[in-house]
C-alpha cells in the first residue's frame, strides 16, 4: 500500500502542476482578446508615422490614422491621440493638428516650442482652418468614417516637427504608451513597430519616393472598455401577431434618480430644455428620454408584409438622446435571408462577409447623404426608417419560431441588446411550447374518457 501511495503521488504531482500552469496562463492572458469582433475580425485603426526629413535636432514626420474597421467610425467630437516620448523630445510645430496643452517651455530662451509635455495629447483642427495650417486629410474635427461608407474620409493626417530627438534611423527613439480616444475610451494601442518605409508615387505613377523611416501603431476597439452598459437595444413586432416585444427592461440602465440624478427626462417635462442645457451639455454626458430600457438608441424590426415570393421588413432607428446628433451613423444586422435582398428604400446597403464569402448573412446599412445620414437628437425628427424587400428561399423561409427576426444588431459598431428568443412574436397557431403539453394532455384524456364511457 505504501508503494502504491508513493507512486500515485508522483503521478498526480505533474498533473497538478499542469493544471496550475494552465490556470496561470489563463489568468495572465492579455485583456486585448476582448477587442475581437467576429463580424470584423481584422478591424483596427493603424497609426503610421512617416519620417519625411531630418532636421538639425530631430525630424519632420507625417502621422496618418487609417480606419480599417468595416462598420465602426469615429464621430464628433473626434479623436484624441496621445503618447509618451522616449527621451526629452519637444514638438516645435504642427500642421493640421494641435496639442491640447503646451506644457512648461520656460527653459527655451529663443523660439518657443508648440509643446514641451512628456505626454502630449493631439487633436484635429476644425473645418475652415486657414490653408497654410492644413495638409491633406486634416481638419475634419477628428471625424473618421469607415471605408465602406466613405473611403475618401477614412483617414486623418497631421504633420509634426520634433526636436531634441535623434537625427538618424539609429538614434531616433520611438514614442511609447500610445492612447487613442474616440472620443472616449475603448481603444487599446500596441507598441510602435518599425516597418518597411512607406513609398509615395507621383501623379503619373512614373516615379516613387519613400519615407526615411516608418513605424506603425495598431489600435483595436473593445465595447467592454468603451462603456459599462450597452448603448442600444432592439424591439420586435409583426403583422401576424398583435404583440409588440419591447426592448428588455433596463437594457442600458435603470431609472434611478437617487444614484444618478438628471440621467433622464420625460418627453413632456416642462423642464426639458433646461435639462438639455444643463451642466452635462458641454461634457457629452448623455441625457436620454425616460424609458423602461434607458437606451440612447432603439432599433425596431417589424415584419410588415408577406407576398407569394417576397416578404417585407420595416426598420426604424429612434434616437432617445437629447444631446446627441449621430452623424454618419450605420447599422449592421445578421439574418439568413440577407443573401436575397431585392430592394431597399432610403438606406444605403452593403453586404459584409466576415466568414470569407462562404456565408452572406450580414448587412451594413447607413443613411443617404444629405437626406438621412444625420440622425437628429431625440424628438419628432429623431428617427430614420427604411423598408427591405427580400426574396423567399423555399428551402429555408418560415415565419415559425422567430426565424423572421435578426440574429444580431449593431449600431455604430456597438452590439445591441436583443429580447430573449422566447419573447419573440409567435404565429397564431404556434403558441409557446411550454403551454402545449398540458392542453394536449387534457384533450387526449377527455377523448379517451369519452370513448371508454361510450363502450361501457
Amino acid at each position: 500500500m505504501a508503494v502504491w501511495g508513493a507512486g500515485s503521488s508522483r503521478s498526480v504531482a505533474p498533473c497538478c502542476c499542469a493544471v496550475l500552469l494552465a490556470a496561470a496562463l489563463l489568468f495572465s492572458a492579455p485583456a486585448t482578446t476582448e477587442a475581437y469582433d467576429s463580424l470584423d475580425p481584422n478591424g483596427n485603426i493603424t497609426i503610421k508615422w512617416d519620417v519625411m526629413q531630418w532636421t538639425p535636432d530631430g525630424y519632420v514626420a507625417v502621422v496618418t490614422m487609417f480606419n480599417y474597421q468595416q462598420f465602426r467610425h469615429i464621430q464628433a467630437p473626434g479623436w484624441q491621440l496621445g503618447w509618451t516620448w522616449a527621451k526629452k523630445e519637444v514638438i516645435w510645430s504642427m500642421v493640421g493638428a494641435q496639442t491640447t496643452e503646451q506644457g512648461d517651455c520656460s527653459k527655451f530662451k529663443g523660439g518657443t516650442p508648440h509643446c514641451c509635455k512628456k505626454d502630449p495629447t493631439v487633436v484635429d483642427l476644425l473645418p475652415g482652418t486657414p490653408y497654410n495650417m492644413q495638409i491633406a486629410n486634416c481638419c475634419k474635427a477628428g471625424v473618421i468614417n469607415t471605408f465602406n461608407q466613405d473611403p475618401s474620409n477614412a483617414a486623418s493626417s497631421f504633420q509634426i516637427s520634433v526636436g531634441l530627438a535623434g537625427t538618424t534611423n539609429k538614434t531616433v527613439k520611438l514614442p511609447k504608451n500610445f492612447t487613442l480616444k474616440a472620443p472616449g475610451p475603448g481603444y487599446t494601442c500596441g507598441r510602435a513597430m518599425i516597418v518597411r518605409p512607406t513609398k509615395f508615387f507621383t501623379g503619373d505613377g512614373r516615379r516613387a519616393t519613400q519615407a526615411l523611416m516608418t513605424w506603425n501603431v495598431t489600435c483595436t476597439y473593445s465595447q467592454f472598455l468603451a462603456q459599462k452598459t450597452p448603448s442600444c437595444c432592439v424591439s420586435l413586432s409583426s403583422f401576424y401577431n398583435d404583440t409588440i416585444v419591447n426592448c428588455p427592461t433596463c437594457s442600458c440602465g435603470c431609472q434611478n434618480n437617487g444614484t444618478s440624478p438628471g440621467s433622464c427626462v420625460n418627453e413632456n417635462s416642462p423642464y426639458l430644455q433646461s435639462a438639455i442645457d444643463g451642466p452635462g451639455k458641454w461634457t457629452g454626458q448623455p441625457l436620454v428620454q425616460c424609458t423602461s430600457h434607458m437606451c440612447p438608441i432603439r432599433i425596431h424590426w417589424h415584419v410588415k408584409l408577406n407576398y407569394k415570393e417576397y416578404w417585407r421588413v420595416k426598420i426604424t432607428i429612434t434616437n432617445f438622446n437629447y444631446r446627441m446628433n449621430y452623424t454618419q451613423w450605420n447599422l449592421v444586422a445578421q439574418h439568413p435571408n440577407f443573401d436575397n435582398i431585392t430592394q431597399l428604400f432610403s438606406f444605403n446597403y452593403k453586404p459584409l462577409t466576415p466568414y470569407g464569402g462562404r456565408i452572406n448573412d450580414t448587412a451594413m446599412f447607413w443613411g443617404v447623404k444629405f437626406y438621412n445620414d444625420l440622425l437628429m437628437q431625440a424628438g419628432p425628427l429623431g428617427n430614420a426608417q427604411s423598408e427591405l424587400l427580400m426574396r423567399k428561399d423555399a428551402m429555408t423561409f418560415t415565419f415559425d419560431k422567430g426565424w423572421a427576426f435578426p440574429r444580431r444588431v449593431y449600431f455604430n459598431g456597438d452590439n445591441c441588446v436583443m429580447p430573449p428568443p422566447d419573447a419573440y412574436p409567435w404565429l397564431p397557431n404556434a403558441s409557446p411550447l411550454t403551454k402545449q403539453p398540458l392542453t394536449l394532455s387534457v384533450l387526449v384524456f377527455s377523448i379517451v374518457l369519452a370513448t371508454l364511457l361510450a363502450y361501457a
